[in-house]
């Protein structure tokens, strides 16, 4: 019995040692990315996706569309993003969600989405909208529930394959 109990917690110091080391492997990587990121782009935020891994946001812009992208910190960065969410400014109080492209179920759509609503309050914008595709049909149902999770109103006419969506900040 007391040698189990030992086995127990000596198994815990090893996994709190490997999460040790992930999270320097991490830091180490996001610092380097951030110098390397800085070089071509602004840095938005430092943020934690699904199974806490570290991501960097950053964002380029123009004076018509930007693009929020974000980079884990698993791996060194190479000049191109993990996720990507292309905006377009459609008028002075509304964004316009042109693109979301990325990895799946990591999180990092999640944080992207919470780094644009930061972004539509900062610059005192009051709505995001956004069309769901007819290119999208085999996965309404995922972004039903993703903009939904958002607080976004979802409007899906299934019989034409099409759809938008809007946030208001209220």
């Amino acid at each position: 019995m007391v040698y189990s109990a030992f086995l127990e917690k000596e198994k815990s110091k090893n996994e709190l040692k490997e999460e040790l080391d992930t999270l320097e492997t991490q830091l180490f990587r996001m610092q380097n990315n951030i110098k390397e990121i800085a070089k071509s782009s602004e840095i938005i935020s430092i943020d934690q996706a699904r199974n806490d891994n570290w991501v960097v946001i950053y964002v380029n812009r123009d004076q018509e569309m930007f693009q929020l992208m974000l980079h884990d910190c698993r791996k060194p960065f190479r000049g191109t993003w993990d996720s990507a969410i292309q905006v377009e400014y459609k008028d002075e109080s509304t964004l316009h969600i042109a693109d979301i492209k990325g990895e799946k179920n990591q999180g990092y759509g999640s944080v992207l989405m919470n780094h644009l609503k930061e972004v539509a309050r900062d610059e005192n914008v009051q709505f995001i909208t956004g069309d769901i595709a007819k290119r999208d049909v085999d996965h309404f149902d995922r972004l039903e529930y993703f903009y939904k999770k958002h607080y976004f109103n979802v409007n899906i006419d299934h019989k034409e394959k099409c759809g938008d969506v809007t946030w208001n900040d209220e």
